[in-house]
């Protein structure tokens, strides 16, 4: 006979029930490990709400702060204990004052079984569907031995999932007790880390079902914990016709043989001021005009600047994001991890179905996105791309080098493996004058343009003149001119 697998229950934090794949299953026992102040009680505190919206009884065992705090403590983040059931066995005041000894007996069987009774009278007295026991190490002081305290909780635990309940429990390991055999007695563990301040959590252990695997990104705010499984493309793609989306602007179209293709990445390289940022947003402004939308994620500039720089050479960005055609969202610095950040795109793709995603600029991506070294943001920055491409969404990432003139570099941020199209943009010196080039490097999709062509940013909005063909050294910033033409009638534009 084939079982189907048991319903899994929530742990009360979404995406811990996304890497877990659907939550806990029912019925068994799992450890939550970390330092102090990584999150423990506050992922119970979670657990316990999430049964109670659903009518579970559930029950929370203090063993080392009291219920008061707490309590307290829940309130400040915003979660509501009213319904949680507390069996508090956290030491009280009475035993520092009374001065409590004991001269023939130890503790363990002393309090031993006056706790065992507590436990068990409290268990039956409400039948909870889940138990989170804060923390489970507290009994090894009350045991005479490693042997006794492993065999006292497999006992425990084995009461409680005979009662009907699904138990989450935290541990305090250090160096002189670890918690290694409460790792082997349990169903699973999950594990919070604070490693160079950032919180991480992983799952290095899960009986009975596949999970996803690695570290995963999260943080404590109003409402308890929220986690930012990282990014899989597995099992994420949208049918979609991979037409080229042009510009707008025939040159660049020409270029690059009729614009760039949708479900590609497009990595617009140059130094500052030359005109990356307008080159990207004019492909939004070509595909508000189809009724297409886009959005923006500004690492570098802020709103305000963007409208009012847009605006002035004609491209109405303000309009566009009030008919819902474009969307600006600026990234503020050491606020988001990567993993963070890569689910907000993945939800504003999901929720609005978005066709152009902008990132401007890596440079200042790799800055501002916290807690990971450059090679790890490359490789997280290479899953979101290869995600959006898989949803059939176009990828505009702005990368700013850092040489104005001199040997040509096409980018900086070490991320040209990704890129299907590369557009570069230069400065150049002609005749005293610093003017503006623009050319395609690469292409996967298909053939393009091998010449450059002047760039201009006018009232008007873009204007590209046609191939630089009498120019030799243009890459290196200072060309030298070698055709019939001179450098004033390339200026008029002839």
């Amino acid at each position: 006979m084939i079982h189907s697998p048991p319903e899994r229950i929530s742990t009360g934090v979404s995406g811990l029930d996304e890497i877990l794949h659907s939550g806990l299953i029912p019925g068994r026992s799992y450890l939550v490990r970390g330092d102090p102040g990584t999150g423990k009680t506050i992922l119970g505190m979670n657990y316990l709400t999430a049964g109670v919206e659903v009518d579970e009884t559930v029950l929370f065992v203090n063993l080392e702060e009291s219920e008061e705090d707490i309590r307290a403590n829940a309130v400040t983040l915003g979660i509501d204990l009213s319904d949680v059931h507390f069996l508090d066995l956290s030491p009280d005041s009475d035993i520092f004052v009374d001065d409590q000894s004991y001269d023939i007996f130890s503790p363990s069987e002393v309090e031993q079984e006056p706790l065992t009774t507590a436990i068990t009278e409290r268990v039956e007295s409400i039948a909870p569907d889940r138990v989170f026991i804060d923390p489970l190490t507290k009994l090894r002081h009350l045991t005479s031995d490693t042997y006794q305290f492993r065999k006292q909780v497999m006992a425990f635990m084995r009461y409680l999932k005979e009662q009907g309940a699904t138990i989450l429990l935290t541990s305090e390991s250090t160096p002189d007790s670890p918690d290694h055999d409460l790792q082997y007695m349990t169903d699973g563990t999950i594990q919070l880390e604070q490693p160079d301040m950032s919180r991480v959590i992983s799952v290095p252990k899960f009986r009975g079902s596949s999970i996803r695997e690695g570290k995963h990104s999260m943080r404590i705010e109003q409402g308890g914990l929220a986690v930012y499984p990282e990014l899989t493309t597995v099992g994420h793609d949208a049918e979609f016709v991979a037409e080229p989306i042009p510009s707008g602007v025939t040159e660049i179209d020409d270029l690059l043989n009729g614009g760039i293709e949708r479900g590609t990445v497009t990595v617009l390289s140059g130094p500052t001021g030359v005109g990356k940022t307008t080159a990207g947003t004019q492909f939004m402004k070509e595909a508000a005009s189809r009724g297409e939308r886009s959005v923006i994620y500004m690492f570098e500039e802020s709103t305000e600047t963007f409208m009012r720089r847009n605006e002035a050479i004609d491209i109405p960005v303000g309009e566009m994001m009030e008919q819902g055609a474009l969307e600006v969202e600026e990234v503020e610095p050491l606020d988001h991890s990567a993993m963070e950040f890569a689910r907000e795109v993945r939800n504003e793709v999901k929720k609005n179905e978005t066709d152009i995603v902008m990132i401007d600029g890596l440079q200042g991506y790799k800055l501002s996105v916290s807690g990971e070294n450059d090679e790890m943001l490359v490789r997280k920055l290479h899953t979101l791309s290869r995600y959006l491409k898989d949803m059939g969404v176009s990828v505009i990432l702005v990368d700013e080098i850092q040489s104005v003139t001199g040997e040509f570099q096409a980018t900086e941020a070490g991320i040209s493996y990704l890129a299907d199209n590369i557009v570069f943009l230069r400065h150049l010196e002609i005749a005293g004058e610093m003017r503006k080039a623009i050319g395609v490097l690469k292409k996967r999709t298909s053939d393009f343009e091998r010449t450059l062509r002047e760039f201009k940013i006018t009232d008007h909005g873009l204007e590209v003149g046609e191939p630089l063909t009498g120019l030799r050294g243009v890459l290196s910033g200072a060309p030298e001119w070698t055709g019939p033409k001179s450098a004033s009638t390339l200026e008029n534009g002839r």
